[in-house]
């Protein structure tokens, strides 16, 4: 008797699950978030908005969104046993769901995620818009709007005349070009963050020398997630 398939099994050759919406944008939703928190996390609430909150059991969007946080992949064949993986990593996590939230997109994940390792947490929203493409639309608080299938560098900086123009000169003398960038802060001469897409990598010496600058508080390098 053939093996019955689960909806687990090997779609394509990139993706494991039901959909892409539901399996591949959610673990890519999970990828960017913790190259945001900078590790793995230990906690996490994981709160499934609209469509997701009705759908996200049925179509494994629980099992894809625990193993994006384990580090995954998309085309990863122990996503069908991310649960197990998770007990056995440590990772606590915690389900919500908000069935009618009218200013969201139909599949919107929030992200509240905690290393007690390092005493590190980040809150991230992302968007499944299907065929696998994601946008991250906040993180801490602060708009933002990316892709993570490019280079992307989030800055932490005063916000001061000339900032964005100073940053985008060093990107550009390191040879790489800008694709988008967004920028948010809390208010006049507050704390802002910039999110800046990239077309290649970023060399570890401008790096360096942004995270030097007084006037700049953190620097996250994200490199394009497959």
């Amino acid at each position: 008797m053939a093996e019955k398939s689960s909806i687990f099994d090997m779609i394509g050759p990139v993706m494991i699950g039901p959909s892409s919406s539901h399996t591949a944008g959610v673990v890519r939703i999970a990828s960017a978030a913790i190259r945001i928190l900078g590790s793995l996390p230990t906690h996490a609430t994981i709160t499934f908005y609209n469509s997701f909150a009705r759908t996200y059991e049925g179509h494994g969007s629980d099992r894809a969104i625990v193993a994006g946080l384990l580090g995954m992949a998309t085309d990863d064949k122990r996503i069908r046993e991310a649960f197990d993986h998770a007990a056995a990593a440590g990772l606590e996590y915690t389900f919500q769901s908000v069935g009618n939230a009218s200013t969201m997109h139909p599949n919107t994940i929030r992200l509240q995620l905690r290393d007690e390792r390092t005493g590190h947490g980040v809150e991230v929203i992302g968007q499944s818009r299907g065929g696998g493409v994601i946008r991250i639309v906040e993180v801490d608080g602060f708009p933002s709007d990316f892709s993570a299938s490019l280079h992307t560098l989030i800055v932490d900086a005063d916000d001061r005349t000339g900032s964005i123009a100073f940053i985008a000169s060093v990107i550009a003398h390191d040879d790489c070009n800008i694709a988008t960038m967004f920028v948010s802060r809390k208010g006049k001469n507050d704390a802002a963050r910039q999110f800046i897409e990239i077309d290649s990598g970023i060399k570890d010496i401008t790096l360096a020398y942004l995270r030097q600058l007084s006037w700049v508080h953190r620097v996250i390098y994200i490199p394009n997630i497959e």
